[in-house]
């Protein structure tokens, strides 16, 4: 049964969401060179940090993942579509997203193919991961309720 949802409860999830963004953009920082920033503005600082302006546009973009988690991958607004389709439209919602802030922000040199490259490779990856954790936590709840289930008709047995 799932819990009862507050706007308190997507606050948290776009914070959550936005925290490991933040992670991960550090991580990359740490990595790249220090002239990254001459490449893209989202590491305009290298190694030395993270600007407010990226700070902003990364809450911004976790903003917008989840609604599209809320609107695609819940039965908040959509209740008879197929879990395919659903993924499908969470995804490309994201990918325009992404491309959107890419081509606003600057995020690369978008007349550059490398570049789309590089975007398109970490984004199918992160898609990739994504899916790969989301199959292992649904196995795992599904193992859970089985349990329950089997536990739950094994004491009506019993009685």
């Amino acid at each position: 049964m799932d819990e009862k949802r507050t706007i308190f409860s997507y606050i948290s999830q776009a914070f959550a969401t936005y925290g490991a963004i933040v992670v991960i953009f550090i991580v990359f920082s740490l990595i790249l060179d220090e002239d990254t920033g001459e490449f893209s503005t989202l590491f305009e600082l290298g190694r030395t940090g993270l600007t407010f302006h990226t700070l902003l546009q990364l809450l911004l973009i976790a903003v917008v993942v989840t609604a599209a988690q809320v609107i695609f991958l819940t039965d908040v607004l959509l209740k008879n579509l197929a879990i395919v389709a659903r993924n499908a439209l969470f995804f490309a919602v994201i990918l325009v997203a992404m491309v959107a802030f890419a081509c606003i922000f600057g995020w690369f040199p978008i007349g550059d193919p490398k570049a789309w490259l590089g975007f398109g490779v970490s984004f199918g990856l992160s898609m990739a991961v994504s899916i790969i954790i989301s199959r292992a936590v649904e196995k795992a709840e599904n193992r859970s309720l089985q349990a329950a289930l089997e536990k739950y008709n094994n004491s009506r047995n019993d009685a």
